[in-house]
């Protein structure tokens, strides 16, 4: 069965990957795209979007939802044009500046209600728009079927700071409320994500089929920044793709469930850390509610499908 996916989304590099592993993956079904800051700015996000939708020839009906400018937090953004370049495509600068006139988001209601238990929530960056939705729509929220998160670091070391990664760090806020009041959560960390690992002879192999179009360079400067900070990478990880992989391919994926928090005091080396409760005698009948944590991949399964799906050749 296809998969109805509502992804929400500060296109970047992997963003942006994961964007065209589901254009030609015939079991998913983009059904929204939320705009979100993160990687880039709101403003470059939806930019990066029509470009890449235009370049994929995505269905024109597939609405662009503008979301979150700014943390719950109330800070400015740190954005990142060191690992996704100046506009979040690289070397790439989208020749065209699409832009919504008005504020949309409550298109996110009409997509709940018209899919309604067949939705999936795919939330790939920050999560203040996901989170948003649970504090003005909590109950409408409940008919979501699935969310997956890409997110966290379980006792291995963050991609911001030591014990945190961007997506909870830029608003641990958000991610709070997200885990409090959603059910049927995955999430999918860097314990699984850093494991997804695509060379730059991957690359060149599905340049060869044509079908991919930009990931060529997209990811050659994404390997840059890689393999420039950590020398011993034979590629770079494809942290959001894997994370739509989540929805189809579960057997992918090694998981355990746990109650998940995570620091949300802004000041101090411990903001965003994600935190399982693993102790046997808490997790006995406290009522907590547990989420779903992939902690590590099965690589094969990964290299064949992630090449199936971008050559088109099985």
């Amino acid at each position: 069965m296809v998969k109805k996916v509502l992804l929400f989304g500060d296109i970047g590099i992997d963003d942006t990957v994961a964007l065209i592993y589901a254009r030609l993956n015939q079991e998913i079904e983009i059904v929204g795209l939320v705009a979100d800051y993160g990687n880039v700015s709101r403003e470059d996000a939806v930019s990066n979007i029509y470009y890449v939708m235009k370049l994929f020839d995505f269905p024109k009906e597939i609405p662009v939802i503008l979301g979150a400018e700014i943390p719950l937090t109330g800070e400015q953004p740190t954005y990142y044009p060191e690992i996704h370049g100046e506009r979040g495509l690289g070397p790439i600068i989208p020749n065209e500046d699409a832009e919504i006139k008005i504020e949309n988001f409550w298109e996110i209601i009409k997509i709940i209600e018209k899919y309604k238990d067949e939705l999936i929530i795919v939330n790939i960056g920050r999560l203040t728009s996901l989170a948003t939705m649970f504090i003005l729509y909590n109950k409408l929220m409940k008919n979501v079927k699935e969310i997956y998160m890409m997110g966290g670091a379980f006792w291995v070391p963050g991609n911001v700071t030591t014990v945190a990664e961007a997506n909870f760090h830029g608003d641990p806020f958000a991610v709070n409320i997200v885990l409090t009041y959603a059910t049927n959560v995955t999430i999918i960390p860097l314990n699984a994500t850093q494991k997804a690992i695509v060379t730059p002879g991957m690359v060149d192999y599905i340049d060869s089929f044509g079908k991919t179009k930009i990931l060529k360079p997209l990811m050659q400067y994404y390997t840059r920044f890689y393999q420039e900070r950590d020398p011993s990478l034979l590629g770079s990880p494809v942290h959001d793709a894997l994370t739509l992989m989540a929805t189809i391919y579960p057997n992918m994926f090694i998981y355990d469930s746990y109650p998940v928090t995570v620091v949300d005091k802004l000041e101090g080396p411990a903001r965003g850390q994600s935190i399982a409760q693993t102790r046997p005698y808490e997790n006995l009948n406290d009522g907590k509610k547990r989420h779903r944590i992939a902690f590590d991949i099965y690589y094969d399964m990964f290299f064949h499908n992630f090449m199936s799906i971008m050559t088109g050749h099985k």
